[in-house]
């Protein structure tokens, strides 16, 4: 079997490549997962937050939007003393930030699906790159929805981080051509 490049031996990489990555997603609280942790991700590798995505989602309450909209500042400070987590003090605060923008923005389009799947017209965006190298790190696109994102308060949401949002939740296909999940993302 053939993985895009970026692909390590490592078993979380390999299950996250073949069942995740580039798999279009609709649930609200997947979604919100997804922005979090490419958030905590910025400046590391993505291996270290799929290492700590399980002490993540008992940190933050599996991702239930309301509940991280809730928590203290309290909350937040015992987060920090987590090893089990990426203790980055502006990382662990954005995630309330982000639900409350997040609440914010189910209120005015009804689901965080509707809104970040009306970018692409609710179609995945299908990309035909041979290597790795083919591949932005953003696009004009995720340029649009970062700053789209920026105005409704959230942070931790740069054209970079949201391009790898969108790869990570199938708004766009870019399983490299010789990739064997190029052809099944791609059906």
């Amino acid at each position: 079997m053939k993985r895009c490049a970026w692909v390590s031996d490592n078993p979380l990489y390999i299950q996250y490549h073949d069942e995740e990555w580039g798999v279009p997603q609709h649930d609200d609280r997947h979604l919100f997962e997804m922005l979090i942790l490419e958030g905590a991700q910025a400046g590391l590798s993505w291996i270290t937050v799929l290492k700590k995505r399980e002490n993540y989602r008992k940190a933050f309450h599996q991702f239930d939007v309301r509940k991280v909209a809730a928590m203290s500042d309290a909350d937040l400070e015992k987060r920090l003393l987590d090893p089990g987590i990426i203790r980055n003090r502006l990382k662990v605060f954005s995630a309330r930030r982000n639900a409350r923008a997040a609440l914010k923005l189910i209120e005015d389009f009804g689901s965080l699906d509707r809104y970040f799947w009306s970018w692409v017209d609710d179609q995945p965006i299908q990309n035909n790159f041979q290597s790795l190298q083919e591949v932005p790190v953003n696009t004009p696109l995720s340029d649009q929805i970062s700053k789209d994102l920026k105005k409704r308060d959230f942070n931790f949401v740069g054209t970079t981080i949201i391009y790898s949002f969108m790869q990570a939740i199938g708004m766009t296909n870019d399983h490299t051509t010789d990739c064997t999940f190029y052809s099944v993302r791609n059906a």
